[in-house]
């Protein structure tokens, strides 16, 4: 089964972090994109007590589907990964929801992806803040991160979810989803990136 591996890390600044990509032999293969995300669920939040998810992404004009079962804690988040294109977003909700499930948090991004040809690093720009992904195998990861400039002190191994009710209790924020317009509404001076809508397709989470 195919194996998801990465970690995440915080982004003090973006440009610098381009830059580190670029001396360090990645290429930009997607440009800053707009990405929507809802997690579904059963009632009782049954895939959520198993640790797994289900996710409905739409990354420019493309709509994928994803299950990730349950991770293995450890230095880097692994988890067993399924996802496939999906022509119509707004039929596949339907479907879902017929099924039983229920959308049950949102959350929101600008995501640009970068490789080397052996794996990826991802920039998001979130409502909480800016955030790094590398993904691939244990040992290029960890020589990745060196190159970039991150210790092992700096990985995060959570999913956004977790990381934006975490960001809640600190701020005491009463925003529902980790979308622009929420925390907009709810907190001063918080406001989407300027980002122009492209189709490119990303299968990063």
């Amino acid at each position: 089964m195919p194996k998801e591996i990465e970690i995440k890390f915080r982004i003090e600044d973006l440009r610098a972090l381009a830059r580190a990509l670029k001396q360090a032999g990645f290429k930009q293969l997607t440009r800053s994109t707009h990405e929507m995300n809802s997690l579904y669920d059963l009632p009782g939040q049954k895939l959520r007590k198993r640790g797994e998810m289900l996710r409905l992404r739409k990354y420019g004009k493309t709509w994928v589907l994803t299950h990730k079962a349950k991770s293995n804690a450890g230095r880097h988040k692994v988890r067993v990964e399924l996802e496939t294109r999906i022509e119509n977003g707004e039929q596949m909700d339907a479907i879902l929801r017929t099924l039983g499930f229920a959308p049950t948090f949102r959350y929101e991004k600008y995501r640009a992806e970068w490789s080397d040809g052996t794996g990826h690093v991802v920039l998001d720009e979130t409502p909480i803040g800016n955030f790094g992904e590398i993904e691939g195998l244990p040992r290029w990861i960890d020589r990745t991160a060196r190159a970039l400039g991150i210790g092992r002190g700096d990985y995060i191994i959570q999913t956004y979810a977790p990381m934006f009710f975490a960001w809640k209790r600190r701020t005491h924020s009463k925003a529902t989803e980790m979308t622009f317009k929420a925390l907009r509404k709810k907190s001063q001076g918080v406001s989407p990136p300027r980002r122009r809508e492209r189709g490119e397709k990303s299968g990063r989470q």
